[in-house]
Parts: C-alpha cells; sequence; structure tokens
C-alpha cells in the first residue's frame, strides 16, 4: 500500500491510502478548518516540546466514504495538538535527540595544544606504534598521529635482534607501548614527531659518569668516528655515544672502518657528557697503555739498559734531531727561564703512532732544575733536556708560546 506524509506547519501525518483516486489527505485539506488553518501560518505556531507528536491517521477500505470517521478524528487530533489540550499520558512524545559530539576540529586543537605541552615540559608519554613506513613509526597521540624517526628508536631494538632489518622490527612493534618524548609539534604544518633515544635518555643518563668503563656494541661507523651503543645491567642497550676517529686507537687512523665494523664487541670509556645536549663521547685507546708511555719503560727504559738496536744513548752532538726539533731548540733558548736544551736519548716504538713531530712533556715535576720532553715522529722518539727554572706550568706555557712562533 502506497503511504505519503504532508506537513503542516510543524505538524506531520501519514495517511496509507487504499484508492489513489479517493485521497483521505485530500478530504483533510478540504475540510474547512483545516483550509483555514493552512491558509493563515501564524495560527500555526511551533509547538512546545510537550505539544510535538507524530499522528497517524489510518483509512478505512477503497469503499468506504473519506469524508465520515476518519476525517473527524483528524480534525479532532489536530485541533487537540494546536490547542495544546491533550495530555501527555495519551499521546507519547518523540524521543529527544542524543546530544552533538564534539566537533572533530576542536578536539584535535586542544589535542596539540596538549603536544605542545609535552613538547615544553619534556614529559614522557606512552604512544601506541599505529603502524610504520619507510621511514619510521606511526605513533598514535590521543586523536592525531605523530611520526618516529628509525634514527630516533632506543638502540635497545636493534641489538636485541641484530639479524633483522630496520623494517622487520617495525612490523613487530606494531601495537605495543613505547616511551617517547615530542620533540617537534607545529600545528599549522601538521608536524608531530616523537623521540624514544631522548625518552631513554631522561631515565638512563643519570647512571653513568665521567671515567665509567662499558661494554659495548658498534653501531654505524662514519668518517670521523663510531657510534657505540651502551650495555647496562639489564642487559639492554640504552644509549649511545660517538668514539671519535682521534679517540678510536693510539695508532695513526687513516680510516675508522679499517678498524671497527657494526656489531664488534668493544670496551669503552666515558670521556665527556654533554647532558644538555643529549651526547656522549668516548674512548676506546685511553683503556690501552699509551704506547709512549711503553717506550718510555722500554724503548727508553729508565735504568739505562737496551738493546743497542733500540736504544741510542749519548749526548745531543751525536744524536741527529727530528726534523723540526732545531727551529723548536732556537725559540726555547730565547724564553726566560730556558738555560739549556740537549737530547739526552732517543728509542724506535713497535708501531706508528704518527708522522707528524709531536712534543710531550713529562708529568714528573722538574728535578735539580731539569725538565723532560719527549719528541716522537713515526717510529722514532727522542728525549729532550732542559736546564730551567721554571716550573711545569711554565714550562708549558713557554713551550705554547714557542709553537706559535715556529711555522
Amino acid at each position: 500500500m502506497p503511504v505519503s506524509t504532508a506537513t503542516l506547519g510543524s505538524v506531520s501525518f501519514l495517511s496509507q491510502l487504499f484508492n489513489p483516486d479517493v485521497s483521505s489527505l485530500s478530504c483533510f485539506l478540504h475540510h474547512s478548518k483545516l483550509s483555514t488553518l493552512y491558509s493563515k501560518p501564524s495560527l500555526l505556531k511551533k509547538p512546545s516540546s510537550s505539544s510535538l507528536y507524530n499522528l497517524k491517521v489510518s483509512a478505512s477500505s477503497a469503499s468506504a466514504n473519506p469524508k465520515t470517521d476518519n476525517s473527524q478524528q483528524a480534525e479532532t487530533a489536530v485541533t487537540a495538538i494546536l490547542d495544546n489540550s491533550v495530555s501527555t499520558d495519551e499521546i507519547k512524545p518523540a524521543p529527544a535527540p542524543a546530544p552533538a559530539p564534539a566537533p572533530a576540529p576542536a578536539r584535535r586543537s586542544a589535542d596539540w595544544k596538549a603536544a605542545r605541552a609535552y613538547l615544553h615540559s619534556g614529559f614522557i608519554y606512552g604512544g601506541r606504534v599505529e603502524g610504520f613506513n619507510g621511514g619510521g613509526l606511526l605513533v598514535r597521540f590521543y586523536s592525531l598521529v605523530g611520526f618516529l624517526p628509525f634514527p630516533q628508536l632506543s638502540p635497545s631494538h636493534s641489538c636485541k635482534e641484530p639479524n633483522k632489518t630496520i623494517h622487520q622490527i617495525a612490523k613487530g612493534l606494531v601495537g605495543s607501548i613505547l616511551s617517547v618524548k615530542v620533540i617537534q609539534a607545529e600545528e599549522e604544518s601538521r608536524k608531530l614527531i616523537f623521540s624514544e633515544k631522548e625518552a631513554v635518555w631522561t631515565k638512563f643518563s643519570t647512571q653513568i659518569n665521567v671515567g665509567d668503563v662499558f661494554e659495548g656494541k658498534v653501531g654505524s661507523v662514519e668518517d670521523y668516528g663510531a657510534f657505540v651503543h651502551l650495555r647496562f645491567p639489564d642487559g639492554l642497550y640504552h644509549l649511545t655515544g660517538l668514539v671519535h676517529v682521534s679517540e678510536v686507537s693510539w695508532d695513526l687512523v687513516q680510516d675508522v672502518r679499517d678498524i671497527l665494523t657494526e656489531g664488534d664487541d668493544v670496551r669503552v670509556k666515558v670521556v665527556n657528557i654533554d647532558r644538555g645536549k643529549s651526547r656522549l663521547t668516548l674512548s676506546i685507546k685511553q683503556l690501552e697503555e699509551d704506547p709512549l708511555l711503553e717506550t718510555l719503560d722500554k724503548v727508553i727504559p729508565q735504568d739505562g739498559s737496551a738493546d743497542s738496536d733500540s736504544l741510542t744513548t749519548s749526548n745531543s752532538s751525536t744524536i741527529e734531531p727530528l726534523p723540526g726539533l732545531d727551529a723548536i731548540f732556537k725559540e726555547l733558548l730565547q724564553e726566560d727561564g730556558i738555560n739549556d736544551v740537549r737530547i739526552s736519548r732517543q728509542g724506535f716504538e713497535k708501531r706508528v703512532v704518527s708522522q707528524d713531530l709531536q712534543l710531550w712533556l713529562s708529568n714528573a715535576p722538574p728535578s735539580d732544575n731539569m725538565f723532560t720532553l719527549l719528541a716522537r715522529a713515526g717510529r722514532q722518539v727522542q728525549e729532550i733536556q732542559l736546564a730551567t727554572s721554571l716550573d711545569q706550568e711554565g714550562i708549558k706555557k713557554a713551550l705554547q708560546r714557542v709553537l706559535e712562533r715556529v711555522p
């Protein structure tokens, strides 16, 4: 059976029509009272919530007279509603609409404000990994999704599963909760960037001090040095530091990759902590004996006993100074407090540390107005005696002035 709906002001009528030619609805519209109401919109005021109802008007069979009971019942119902004279017990009101949810833009704006608060406070946030792409992880932050670049992951993941690629590791992290810090939050450009490294730095950097020695695993190797991940007592590698090329070995290092390879296990010493920039400086060579000290003790033993091939003891007139020493000697003699400079002996190291001329100050204080310097170039080491009235600090400053004048 066809169903049609007609609206008079704020009142809706539903009529089931049995005879399309003789419509109950048309009868209602031709009724004198309804016609009057329909032609005067001012009489059809918006009803209050207690007087807004849905009316269902039924019709008789096709042979029934459309102007009898149905029209009278409809007229009575409409008049009752408009006059607000029908009790709410007799006619049930329509259910109230559910409250509309907060607009999505307002929610996102509030979450961007929260992200900026995390950025400025430095607080750690537990974010759920929603997925990943070619450059990093997608991390949920309330209604927002931020980005955690792979280089900002804690080294513990790759060290725990060294045979997996970074994308395999990322796949395994989907669904997990990571402790991260917000390091960039720009609502205008929609950039929300996280760092897990910064979060673990906050937790573990307080457990390390300059001079501490750690077992480590070599990460990436660059021209300027190697990054080493530090293993903590829990067995995980939480922090990463840089071993500069100059701190890799006492030997002359042309290419770090000739000595260190990613995945190597090494022992390192913490030589500097920059807490403001979250950086660690490490050294491998400082855990080894300086070859120069080995030279003093073995190549040039203090008791004067050594093989003739490795040690020559003579006065300065029979030992040819290393290239560049003559000019330094002349300048040293121009300094107040230095009376004499001469080479006392020389020796040869087992390995080449540097081809450049290097000068070393002895840690021993001057004795009987005599102070010792060491000059080294290649494998050759020469011991230099200074007759001076200066103390150790005075000799150091005099040597600095001389080296500034000598090209």
